[in-house]
Parts: C-alpha cells; sequence; structure tokens
C-alpha cells in the first residue's frame, strides 16, 4: 500500500497522503504499482467519455465523437497536472538543438517550452484525440482509452527495471532508475494484458472475443513502441530522466489508441474468425 499511496501522489494530482520519505525502495514499488494508477484514470475518464457522449446526442444526429475523446483526454491531463505532456515537450525541445548529450539535458530542463517541444504537443495531441475519436466511431471507445492509459503507465514500469541507469545523478530519474525488477514487470505485464482482453470481452458497447483480442494486441503494440523509444531515449542520454517517462507515457497512450482505431482487414478477421 505504500507503493500504492506514492504511485498515486507521484502520477496524479489527487490528494492522497504518501509516504514520508520516497526512497528508491518506496520508489521502485510506486514505479510497479504505475499500472494500476492508470487502470483507475483510464476507468474513470472512460465513463466521462461515455457521459460526455450520451449527454451531447442531438436527437435524429449520430453522436458526437470528438469532442467526447478531447473531454476524455484532457480529464487525463487535468488529474496528472500535464507533467507526461511537459516531459514530451522538454524531450523533443532536448532533441531539436544542435549539440550533444549535456547539451540536450540542459535544454530540458528549461522551464519554458521551444518551437520544437510545441510542435510534438500539437501533433501528439491531435493525433491521440483523432485516434480515440475513431475508436468511439467504432463503439470501442471506452475501452480505448482504459487501454492506452493502462498500458502507458505499464511503460513507465519498464522504464524503470534493473539495468537501466539514470541520465543524471538528482531528479526522478536518479531515483526510480533500476528499481524495478524484470520479473516483477513481466507480472504486471501479464496482468495489464489480462485486464485488456477482460475489458475488450466485457465492454460497455457490446463487448466479444474480438474485442478483447484487438485490446491485447493494442497493449502489446503500444508497450513494444514504449520499449523502442525509452531504448532510443537511454542510448542517446545516457539513461532515463523524468521527462524521458513522461514522452514514453505519451507515446504509448498514442500508439495504444492508434492501433484501437485501425480497422482489421475482412480475410483477417475470417481467418481469426473475429467478425
Amino acid at each position: 500500500m505504500t507503493g500504492v499511496r506514492a504511485a498515486v501522489t507521484l502520477f496524479t494530482v489527487l490528494p492522497l497522503r504518501g509516504p514520508e520519505r520516497l526512497d528508491r525502495a518506496t520508489a521502485g514499488r510506486a514505479m510497479l504499482a504505475a499500472p494500476a494508477v492508470g487502470f483507475g484514470l483510464g476507468f474513470v475518464s472512460a465513463l466521462v467519455v461515455l457521459g460526455t457522449r450520451v449527454m451531447t446526442k442531438t436527437p435524429g444526429e449520430r453522436p458526437q465523437t470528438l469532442l467526447p475523446a478531447v473531454v476524455g483526454l484532457a480529464l487525463i491531463a487535468a488529474l496528472t497536472r500535464g507533467l507526461h505532456l511537459d516531459g514530451l515537450a522538454d524531450v523533443a525541445d532536448g532533441f531539436g538543438v544542435r549539440g550533444g548529450r549535456e547539451r540536450r539535458l540542459a535544454v530540458m530542463r528549461e522551464s519554458t517550452i521551444g518551437a520544437f517541444g510545441a510542435i510534438t504537443l500539437l501533433f501528439v495531441v491531435l493525433l491521440q484525440a483523432s485516434a480515440l475519436s475513431v475508436a468511439i466511431t467504432a463503439h470501442r471507445g471506452t475501452v480505448s482509452i482504459l487501454v492506452a492509459v493502462m498500458t502507458s503507465r505499464l511503460a513507465a514500469t519498464w522504464s524503470c527495471v534493473e539495468g537501466i541507469p539514470a541520465a543524471r545523478p538528482d531528479g526522478l530519474g536518479a531515483l526510480v532508475a533500476g528499481t524495478v525488477r524484470r520479473r516483477h514487470a513481466l507480472l504486471a505485464t501479464g496482468g495489464v494484458l489480462v485486464v485488456a482482453a477482460l475489458a475488450g470481452r466485457f465492454d460497455f458497447h457490446g463487448g466479444d472475443n474480438g474485442r478483447a483480442v484487438r485490446a491485447v494486441v493494442a497493449a502489446a503494440v503500444g508497450l513494444a513502441a514504449a520499449v523502442v523509444v525509452r531504448r532510443w531515449l537511454a542510448r542517446r542520454l545516457g539513461g532515463i530522466t523524468g521527462d524521458t517517462l513522461g514522452a514514453t507515457i505519451e507515446i504509448t497512450v498514442m500508439v495504444t489508441l492508434l492501433t484501437m482505431a485501425m480497422t482489421i482487414p475482412t480475410p483477417v478477421l475470417r481467418l481469426l474468425d473475429l467478425d
């Protein structure tokens, strides 16, 4: 429970009293509990997406899809203080300048957002909202945002597994880098995939085996993208930072939502017997 409380205080703005002292052991438990926090955030956002869609439906017209998508993503940003979006912008600014590792890290520590950060934020958020809107049109919006937010926090867990160093001797990255055991991350991954399958199978809009498979595939693709991004950033920076964690989370949300929004070709559906 100490790890859960620490995870809530690290990943949300909820006024939950965290541990008095956040050492590396507690930080490791918090990062391991991150997917559970993601499930809670995703569940609340899914309810808001559903409620917004119902309340904005005009008689005789098709229900709104873009507005509920934007409201759901805005709620996630509000509940997390926009920290992960800020991290994404800082990483984009750092890699947008000329120079080596030290120059990138110095730019990432600046509090202002430059042109590279603003452009990256714009397109990532647009892709997230557009993908979620398409998923809502296909009647799988609630499961999509739930799986995307939960998987993105699992990506943060995998960014902190043993053997991954911190890029700086201070900051959040130094506190959490290498604090999660690989076998524990694997167990967390299994739990996320099971929840994703159940969410797809029992989705409010008519869950079935096909949606369960889609949810699991989307979570796997999002996590794979997160691993690639984390390795690339760690190689260029010499390790992880709090900003790279935020960037990995937002990119994972984007990739997972895009996967959920994609249309599976009819021959594949027949082969898998998912139609």
